[in-house]
């Protein structure tokens, strides 16, 4: 498994920021926020004029470049997104799932939005991967499984993320296994209590919250998954927190992750 932390940590302050503070932390690569409102790292309408930029950063600091996270499933956006994606070297494109938990209408909508977005991202030759999320149409097992019926594209892979599990009140140990077949990207964090909210940014820190992450990354280790492991912390920017602060999660995080690993015999 790649170690990765998504880039929107440090949304309060500019990429090479980021790219810096991620490689000091000792991961392996970095996940590009592409979120409006939460950084300024990679902004679709101008990303030709930041990639250059980015490779350089991704060179000069030996960050292998993960993924995106590009929540909109707007066409337009999408497709600058997967333009970027070819152009910048980035292999996983990550979004929102949309919609509404039991919303039979709104599920139609999603399906037929992700199953057009992962032929484009099929054309384009990079994988459109959507995780469960609290309140939206995709937010657990049952829907995640059956989303994963109805999207047959080998472009379409899942994002697992424990904590949206947790909170959906499953045990996520237990549904990653179940969905392990087509888990492209993992979006990883920790959270206490089973809140709508995934709570602040320093108890998303892997191992400050209630989820069991070893055994989360035991079984990814069982089933040979060797994708992205990507800490994916938000609110920092919105709650003000210093430089200081971030860096301390990512490299607490960090650290949490490598004992998962090293637990389970994957390092």
């Amino acid at each position: 498994m790649k170690l990765g932390a998504n880039s929107v940590l440090f949304g309060a302050f500019d990429l090479e920021t980021a790219f810096k503070y991620t490689a000091l932390a000792g991961y392996d690569g970095i996940e590009l926020s592409a979120i409006d409102g939460m950084s300024e790292h990679l902004v679709i309408d101008r990303w030709q004029a930041l990639a250059p930029e980015i490779k350089r950063l991704s060179k000069t600091y030996g960050l292998e470049l993960l993924a995106m996270e590009q929540p909109s499933q707007d066409p337009a956006i999408m497709e600058q997104a997967f333009q970027a994606a070819v152009e910048i070297g980035i292999p996983i494109v990550n979004c929102g799932p949309g919609g509404k938990s039991e919303d039979e209408a709104a599920w139609s909508q999603v399906i037929d939005s992700l199953g057009a977005l992962a032929a484009m991202a099929e054309r384009y030759g990079v994988t459109l991967c959507v995780k469960a999320h609290v309140g939206a149409s995709i937010y657990n097992t049952p829907t995640t499984l059956r989303a994963m019926r109805e999207i047959a594209s080998p472009a379409f892979g899942i994002d697992m993320d424990p904590s949206h599990i947790y909170r959906s009140g499953e045990n996520p140990v237990e549904a990653i296994a179940a969905v392990i077949s087509r888990v492209k990207h993992v979006h990883i964090r920790d959270c206490k209590g089973r809140q709508h909210g995934p709570g602040a940014p320093a108890d998303q820190a892997n191992g400050r919250g209630d989820i069991d992450l070893v055994g989360y990354v035991r079984v990814l280790h069982e089933h040979g998954y060797a994708g992205p492991l990507d800490l994916e912390i938000i609110g920092a920017k919105g709650q003000g927190y210093t430089l200081e602060q971030c860096i301390t999660i990512a490299a607490e995080s960090r650290g949490h992750m490598q004992a998962c690993l090293q637990a389970c015999g994957a390092r």
